[in-house]
């Protein structure tokens, strides 16, 4: 069940963090005549509309495994996935379409990110529902698991790349190979979910077809939402700020080389690996909330000083001391998917999770790369993206301290 569900999960993630690896290049690619830093914003403007449709994704996808199944609703994103990722690695140039070359890249982005937008949900809940009751923290800690995995992945391919073909042919058509090759995810992926069971009983689903999942959440549930939706917010910015932008920020401000920074962002994702089901045993063992806050608190003490120590000495040792720390602290924190999970009811579970989880990386992670990017420019400090952690992490601290911790058991669901 973790294999299938986390694999599958760490494929899908491995598509969208490809574009976190190549903004420059992108950039550059579709937006000539630009200055460089005007390259890189409309780049990662890009980057961050595409999160845009997570919401809707997140709505429309956690209907649909609200009322079909959640495994029905992790393999419909599968393939959604691939094909947004396959329209950007086939993008045509500024040079080759005009303004059509953006537009493509948009479109993949768009439906990227409609389909990551009910892939966390459907996923994280098919993980839980399936654990045993004592161990349902640390299976739906392989959600966070699966997406350090990602960056494994991305990383290890992207660094073989720049160090097995020259820069220029990278530039030129070397960095689409990682996102066509995103098409395996679809015979992958259904392989390793073909055994899965569904954790939907049949008599939940026809009658959540008879309802509104999403409306029962924005009428009846909406405070569970709220707190969701706080609590998200700094797990979402730490992740984007820490693990996919230090690649762009190490490039564009530490003057680090590509390979170099790629290499730092597979160790930053192998420890996010191995550390995130820590994270949920530790949520097994002290208590969803305790554990939760021990990684919140860790995050925003941590992040000016780290910020501080790799722009004093930008070298790639210090930078990787500094991002296997902070990803230490962010895998031990991963007790919060499953408090995700417990915050919500069976029936509207798939559809409050992942509209909430949707919105919140919209709002302190889509645009969390162009915001930090903008803010390092306008106010000339390299240590703006620690201030942009810190602020949205204390921002945060009030959904951790107020989310539903009653856990699945205690609702008398017969099927968990």
């Amino acid at each position: 069940m973790i294999a299938a569900v986390s694999i599958g999960n760490a494929l899908e993630y491995y598509d969208l963090t490809l574009y976190t690896f190549f903004a420059v290049t992108i950039g550059k690619l579709v937006f000539p005549g630009h200055d460089p830093t005007s390259q890189v914003l409309l780049s990662l403007g890009i980057y961050g509309t595409g999160y845009c449709a997570r919401p809707l994704g997140g709505i429309f996808i956690g209907m649909f495994g609200d009322r079909h199944g959640r495994k029905a609703a992790v393999n419909l994103t599968l393939f959604l996935m691939a094909l947004g990722t396959v329209l950007i690695g086939l993008s045509p140039t500024y040079a080759q379409a005009g303004v059509f070359a953006p537009l493509v890249v948009l479109l993949g982005r768009l439906i990227q990110g409609f389909s990551a937008g009910g892939e966390t949900g459907a996923s994280t809940t098919l993980l839980a529902e399936s654990a045993p009751e004592d161990e349902r923290g640390f299976f739906a800690s392989w959600q966070g698991a699966s997406q350090g995995l990602a960056v494994v992945i991305g990383a290890a391919l992207v660094t073989g790349l720049n160090l097995a073909l020259p820069t220029e042919v990278m530039s030129d058509w070397g960095w689409r190979i990682p996102f066509v090759l995103g098409i395996v995810i679809v015979p992958v992926g259904l392989w390793l979910r073909r055994a899965v069971e569904e954790t939907l009983d049949e008599d939940s689903r026809e009658l959540n077809k008879k309802r509104n999942p999403v409306g029962e959440v924005v009428m009846v549930h909406w405070s569970k939402a709220l707190w969701a939706l706080l609590a998200l917010l700094g797990a979402n910015a730490a992740y984007v700020t820490l693990n996919l932008y230090l690649p762009t920020y190490s490039v564009r401000e530490l003057h680090l080389s590509p390979t170099s920074t790629s290499f730092a962002a597979l160790v930053g994702g192998a420890v996010f690996f191995l550390t995130s089901p820590l994270g949920g045993i530790l949520a097994d063992r002290w208590g969803r909330k305790e554990s939760m806050l021990l990684s919140r608190i860790a995050i925003i003490l941590a992040a000016w000083p780290a910020f501080y120590i790799i722009t004093a000495w930008p070298s790639l040792p210090v930078l990787l001391v500094t991002v296997t720390v902070l990803s230490t602290l962010q895998g031990l924190g991963c007790g919060f998917f499953i408090a995700m999970v417990e915050n919500f009811p069976k029936n509207v579970r798939v559809s409050g999770l992942s509209a909430t989880y949707a919105l919140g990386v919209v709002l302190s992670g889509g645009f969390g790369q162009l915001i930090v990017t903008w803010l390092i420019d306008a106010t000339g400090s390299r240590l703006a993206p620690a201030f942009y952690v810190v602020l949205i992490g204390l921002i945060s601290l009030i959904g951790v301290l107020n989310l539903n911790y009653r856990k699945i058991h205690e609702t008398g669901e017969a099927n968990v």
